[in-house]
């Protein structure tokens, strides 16, 4: 029941994040939906990867350049589902993932 709840917060965080003017456009509910759910599993899979490559990188800047591996599975989604797009390319990932971090901690904590 938590992953479902988890699965339409993040649909419904992309689609508040579409209406902001960072390049970030989803068609549909529908499609935030799909999109939330492969986010989902390219964070379960991608990203433990990625920040384990990066190890190096991330000590370097202090754990600034996790914004960067986070913009990659943002991007990475926005790839592989049709119907969410980056207008800007990596400046759209980029403050995608950290709206989409900020909006989904708060609709969470409304819903407990």
């Amino acid at each position: 029941m938590e992953i479902l709840i988890s699965l339409l917060i993040t649909a419904i965080s992309l689609l508040i994040i579409a209406q902001l003017p960072i390049g970030v456009e989803v068609d549909n509910f529908w499609k935030a939906l799909v999109a939330a759910i492969v986010f989902g599993i390219l964070n379960a899979l991608v990203k433990p990867i990625l920040v384990f490559l990066s190890i190096p990188l991330t000590i370097l800047t202090l754990g600034l350049f996790l914004l960067v591996v986070n913009a990659i599975v943002f991007g990475l989604a926005a790839a592989l589902v049709s119907g969410f797009r980056l207008r800007y390319g990596f400046w759209s990932a980029l403050f995608g993932s950290i709206c989409l971090s900020f909006i989904n901690g708060v609709l969470s904590n409304f819903v407990g």
